[in-house]
């Protein structure tokens, strides 16, 4: 179908890792075991924290929604790929990859608020802990996840209205596991100038500057960490920011290496470094967490013992 001179499709192809046959059970497999253990982990770290009161505070309420969160991230791409694998059919309709794009994309900047918001909570627990209890009150814990909600609702709706105005008429064939949205504007015989100007702009607002927020955070927590007499003391605050460094370092490694370049330059390759931030890195994160958290692993311990009861 043509109107007004653009090509209509119905659907994509998602070409995925790769398209050899002896292949998909290993992949099938793979990507079923990462997603169990992100579904089931996750929820363990959400149940450990809502039933456990010594964990109602600020750093474990933006915990579990990041938790909830990773859920929600994977659950956009993987039960896809594990039914086209599994069917052997790489379709995926226009609408509902336009749609998987834009719940990737919202579920991303959610990642990247609430991981801005936790170096901010552990700024004020380090650098000003008299002002803990009322700077980060429930109140506001509460209206900034909220807000956060709507604002991340903004951009990749904006995305989603531009890619929806563009010619697929090269090609339907993705060169991903889902539908992101550099391998979507790769596939474009329009003009894409509009897309990467929002990416440069909106994008760099909202990811870049949680990210800087983020840098500057830690800049300050790593003075103040210095500044202690002891160097049980520097440890032990050290160890309160540790589990969160390595998310961020996790986070931002992949994300930033796909991203901050033009759509132009997407290469197969960047399909597995968005895997990686997509799928391995929500995986990891409950483990990240509990590993290497006391408080955690209590609370873990208990839950498990109230269900053995």
């Amino acid at each position: 179908m043509v109107r007004d001179n653009l090509t209509i499709v119905s659907e994509f192809i998602l070409l995925g890792l790769s398209e050899v046959p002896e292949h998909q059970p290993l992949l099938f497999s793979l990507f079923l075991s990462m997603y169990l253990a992100t579904v089931v982990g996750n929820l363990l770290i959400i149940l450990a924290i809502s039933s456990t009161l010594s964990l109602h505070t600020p750093m474990y309420f933006f915990i579990a929604n990041l938790s909830c969160v990773d859920i929600c991230f994977t659950s956009v791409t993987v039960p896809k790929m594990l039914l086209n694998i599994q069917t052997q059919s790489r379709s995926i309709s226009y609408v509902g990859c336009l749609t998987q794009m834009y719940f990737l994309i919202l579920f991303l900047e959610l990642d990247n608020i609430l991981l801005a918001m936790m170096a901010y909570d552990r700024f004020i627990a380090i650098c000003h802990p008299l002002h803990y209890a009322t700077t980060m009150s429930p109140k506001f814990c509460i209206t900034s996840v909220t807000v956060a909600l709507v604002i991340t609702n903004i951009y990749p709706l904006i995305h989603t209205l531009l890619i929806d105005t563009l010619s697929f008429c090269a090609s339907i064939r993705i060169h991903h596991v889902f539908c992101e949205l550099y391998a979507l504007l790769k596939l474009s015989c329009s003009d894409i100038h509009v897309n990467e100007l929002v990416v440069y702009t909106l994008g760099s607002l909202l990811f870049v500057t949680p990210f800087f927020f983020i840098s500057l955070s830690y800049t300050r927590i790593f003075s103040a960490i210095l500044r202690l007499p002891s160097s049980q003391s520097k440890m032990k605050a050290f160890s309160t920011c540790s589990s969160h460094l390595a998310v961020v370092s996790l986070f931002y490694g992949t994300l930033f290496g796909v991203y901050l370049r033009p759509s132009s330059s997407y290469t197969v390759g960047d399909s597995v470094a968005t895997v990686l931030y997509a799928v391995v890195a929500p995986m990891l994160n409950p483990f990240i967490y509990s590993l290497r958290n006391k408080d955690m692993k209590g609370a873990l311990r208990g839950l498990f013992r109230w269900r053995q009861g």
